[in-house]
């Protein structure tokens, strides 16, 4: 089973595929172009500069690779994707004001939603409130459609 991920950007779902023997995030393109542009149209959008990063000579769109991810209407769809190396690489052609605040988001940064989360996760495990609750497993029992979860501390 892949790793899916689904990040925000300005209120824009962008989806993300874990690629296992790569070892690297692939991020959708059209999600990517949504949350940059803001368009109302960002397959068109993607269609049109895909068109012409081609013939201008960009080889951008080579690296482009086409996974499946799950739409907004449950189905999984051939998706156009790029690494994130290649995703920086996009951002930088779009012609938009807002590209250089999508970077901020994009690369790793203490801005970044990688950077915000990873600095929660320290601050929670240096406060000691982790040290002080007790671990207790759960069993789930289900009766006539009803479901009681039991905790055990131990």
């Amino acid at each position: 089973m892949d790793k899916v991920s689904i990040r925000f950007y300005k209120d824009h779902e962008v989806r993300a595929i874990w690629d296992e023997e790569q070892s690297q995030w692939w991020f959708s393109i059209v999600d990517i172009v949504a949350a940059v542009t803001e368009s109302p149209n960002p397959r068109k959008y993607w269609s049109v500069l895909k068109t012409r990063l081609k013939k201008a000579g960009n080889e951008l769109t080579t690296r482009c690779s086409q996974l499946k991810m799950t739409a907004a209407d449950g189905k999984r769809y051939a998706t156009d994707c790029f690494a994130q190396d290649d995703i920086i690489k996009l951002i930088r052609v779009i012609p938009s004001p807002k590209t250089a605040a999508s970077l901020d988001w994009f690369i790793y940064s203490d801005n970044s939603i990688e950077g915000q989360s990873k600095k929660k996760a320290y601050t929670l495990v240096e406060s000691g409130l982790l040290d002080s609750l007790k671990l207790c497993r759960t069993r789930v029992l289900s009766n006539d459609n009803s479901t009681r979860r039991l905790f055990f501390h131990e």
